[in-house]
């Protein structure tokens, strides 16, 4: 978000109805300038809907029609096999068939009734194949363009301030999917809501990387320069061949990639290879770094055959990386590969990511700003709701600081060479857990994932100081005394366990609760960001505020009333805490 938080306005929005079903709750955003707000005949509107419209290319296999997709499960006869379409992946099983033979005619039957789902992300059922045939005649023909735009998407989830004709905001509007969007912004463009794009919003481009924009120019001047960039694949193959190997090695060598998925020999190894490292260097040089910081080197080289694209990569003393690899799939930044005999591979692009790790450029990353413990797991013991609200601080000459109910605890680091990378060393007095020599397995510059025999660490980077919807929530909590006004575990109201405490959030990230008694509770705090904003707060063991120990979710904030939020798994929210300026 660009402009910082402010006052929560939760008036109910009968006129956006249809969007009840798909909506969740925000963080409400001050209302930008009037300018900011979307026009419903520009060429931004325009772009954006064009962007959400249904990509119909995937399945071309089937209907041969980019303008358009078959709703699955389908059943569908290929060349006489009888299949059920139950997923994208099924394509490559009509691809299978269609390729077992080279001079045999191919051929395709659709089991009706189905049915289509539109660019418009509208839906009609189809009863025979001349329904069919009647609306593959609308679309463009084969590679043809057409206004859907294919090479930048948006990364959800989205909000938008939606407004009365005063331009003032009565609702924020989520939105998750390209339905949704492409739904909303055509009411936008029939005039019948005002609505404005609260930034920063990401975008993903075709190659898999990211770029943040923060204003209405900078998404129109960002869309715009995307549009065309990328090959969208609008002919009626599915996984052709019709990339250049020459494209395919430019791709490549851009980025180091990530193994997120690893079979050899039908034998499930992600555990083993997950966040190994590969870089492919132009010279033919492969790299392949695993977490423990050691590099196995080999070569790579592309041809071209009639099955697609090949890369044999062959790696000494990375023997289950050794192999020609069909390339099977490309798609926004990751790749397939598949070999017979049930092998796979599927790497994702990170340009974020450091293969070659120095001591010098580790130590850097860990003087920038504070680091959040987010994960922290001892012989098998989460531990980590130990180090909530406790940040740390590396400093020069050697100086590390854990900042704990608003003191510091002060302790040394050093980063040393290590036989198969670099090792973390710290020493903290009273902090066990953390005294340990941590491997620095993954380095991202926001994150840094150690691993020391059975335990594992993972710290992320936390910069407040240009944040500034960090600074305004840091700003409201320690302007004012507060109170739980309600903690709802489940369906049980424990409000009344908090009856007369009052809470006094400290700018030097400490805590202090007052009870009926004037007795006094110590504990920590801290405001940050990660995919949303969130306040963790420590108490230790101090009844009954343990129970509040967590990283919440801040859902509203204004000067005088904070919502948060403890959400499951599976989304569904678990516990809400409410407090309230006294």
């Amino acid at each position: 978000m660009k402009t910082k938080l402010k006052f929560l306005f939760l008036l109910p929005l009968f006129a956006l109805s249809f969007l009840m079903s798909c909506q969740q709750e925000v963080v409400d955003v001050t209302p930008p300038a009037e300018s900011e707000a979307l026009v419903a005949d520009s060429e931004l509107t325009t772009l954006i809907s064009s962007a959400a419209k249904m990509d119909g290319s995937k399945d071309n296999i089937i209907d041969k029609a980019s303008c358009m997709s078959v709703e699955l499960p389908v059943t569908v006869i290929a060349n006489g096999v009888e299949i059920t379409i139950d997923s994208e992946d099924d394509y490559q099983v009509i691809k299978t068939i269609f390729d077992e033979f080279e001079d045999d005619n191919d051929n395709l039957d659709i089991v009706f009734p189905i049915t289509i789902i539109l660019a418009d992300h509208s839906e009609i059922v189809l009863e025979d194949r001349q329904a069919l045939e009647n609306l593959i005649a609308q679309c463009q023909d084969n590679n043809q363009p057409d206004d859907d735009i294919e090479c930048i998407d948006f990364q959800y989830p989205i909000s938008f301030s939606v407004y009365n004709t005063q331009f003032q905001v009565i609702d924020n509007i989520t939105i998750e999917n390209d339905r949704q969007l492409f739904m909303f912004i055509h009411r936008v463009k029939q005039g019948e809501v005002f609505a404005s794009l609260d930034f920063p919003v990401t975008m993903v481009l075709s190659d898999g990387s990211t770029i943040s924009v923060y204003n209405n120019l900078e998404l129109q001047n960002t869309i715009e320069e995307a549009k065309n960039a990328c090959d969208e694949d609008d002919d009626n193959d599915y996984h052709d061949t019709d990339f250049t190997l020459e494209r395919l090695d430019a791709l490549l060598v851009t980025c180091p990639w990530v193994v997120r998925d690893f079979n050899r020999n039908a034998v499930e190894l992600s555990d083993k290879y997950r966040e190994y490292l590969m870089i492919f260097n132009e010279d033919g040089v492969v790299k392949v770094r695993a977490r423990n910081g050691e590099v196995y080197s080999g070569t790579w080289t592309t041809r071209l055959t009639d099955k697609g694209a090949m890369i044999n990569l062959q790696l000494e003393g990375a023997e289950d990386f050794t192999l020609e690899w069909l390339v099977y799939d490309i798609e926004y930044g990751r790749i397939k590969l598949l070999a017979e005999g049930g092998n796979k591979i599927i790497l994702a692009k990170n340009c974020d990511i450091v293969f070659d790790q120095t001591k010098t450029r580790i130590e850097n990353y860990l003087k920038e700003c504070f680091w959040r413990i987010e994960r922290l797991r001892i012989a098998g013991t989460d531990k980590e709701s130990d180090y909530i609200g406790t940040p740390l601080k590396f400093e020069d000459d050697g100086v590390v600081k854990l900042r704990v109910q608003g003191e510091l605890v002060t302790g040394t680091w050093e980063v040393q060479d290590a036989n198969l990378g670099f090792v973390l060393q710290i020493h903290l007095d009273g902090r066990p857990d953390l005294e340990l020599e941590w491997l620095v397995a993954f380095l991202e510059p926001d994150l840094i994932k150690l691993e020391s025999l059975t335990n594992s660490m993972i710290i992320r980077r936390y910069c407040p100081d240009g944040d500034n919807d960090i600074n305004y929530i840091n700003d409201v909590i320690i302007s004012s005394d507060w109170q739980v006004a309600l903690y709802q575990d489940g369906d049980v109201d424990k409000t009344s366990d908090y009856f007369m405490y009052t809470i006094n959030f400290l700018e030097s990230g400490a805590v202090a609760v007052t009870d009926p008694n004037n007795g006094l509770i110590d504990g920590s705090w801290l405001a940050y960001r990660n995919d949303g904003l969130f306040l963790g707060l420590n108490f230790g063991i101090e009844v009954p505020f343990q129970v509040l120990n967590h990283r919440w979710r801040i859902k509203e904030i204004s000067q005088t009333r904070i919502e948060l939020k403890d959400y499951s798994f599976t989304g569904e929210v678990e516990r809400i805490l409410v407090l309230e300026i006294k």
